[in-house]
Formats: C-alpha cells, structure tokens, sequence
C-alpha cells in the first residue's frame, strides 16, 4: 500500500508566496521520478515540476522562475515553493512519483489540493 499526501489547501492573493509539501509512505523500496502537477476547472492536467533523484529539475513553461521544486529522499517527501503568484495558478494540484513497491514499478498519485490565488 502506497500513500501520496499533499499539505494545503491554501488560498493567497496575487505575488504572494505558498509552499506545497507531499509525503510519500507505504511500502516503497525507491522512488524515482518526483513531480506536481496541476489542473484547472475546464482544463487538462498539466506539468508543473519534475525532479529526479539525483536532483535534476524541469518545469513548465508557465512556471519557470517562479516555482522551485525540491525533494528530501531520506523523508519521501517533495515540495514546491511557489512565488509570485498569479491568478492563472489558481488550481488543483496534484503530487506524482514513480516508485518501486516490492517488486512493481509505476505512477502513484495523491488526491490533489486546492491552491487559490484570489485578491
């Protein structure tokens, strides 16, 4: 049994600052790829930060500058600190890794958390 757990909800106002934390737990030998993702009301999912274990980053384009993503492998745990948010952030996001549980690979997610940016 594998559990993704995002912190939040969280509601700010525009060029404010939120951070999101995911906590891995269950019965995990690894985990590989790290990432959050988003979803807003009438759109697709869509990539917001990957990291690897070994520390590489990427992110969206809509993000980039903005958004840092880090990882803490000796907690299972992946962040993102948000800056300078805008409205258009507004959305659901979501915690993704890619994990070995006993002997199967695959994608895990959590259940997402609501991230509003509203004056």
């Amino acid at each position: 049994q594998v559990r993704l757990q995002e912190s939040g909800p969280g509601l700010v106002k525009p060029s404010q600052t939120l951070s999101l934390t995911c906590s891995v737990s269950g019965s995990i030998f690894s985990i590989n790829f790290m990432a959050w993702y988003r979803q807003a009301p009438g759109k697709q999912r869509e990539l917001v930060a990957t990291i690897t274990t070994g520390g590489s980053t990427n992110y969206g384009d809509s993000v980039k500058g903005r958004f840092t993503i880090s990882r803490d492998n000796a907690k299972n745990t992946v962040s993102l600190q948000m800056n300078s948010l805008k409205p258009e952030d507004t959305a659901v996001y979501y915690c993704n890794a890619n994990l070995r549980s006993y002997s199967v690979y695959g994608d895990y997610w959590g259940q997402g958390t609501q991230v509003t940016v509203s004056s």
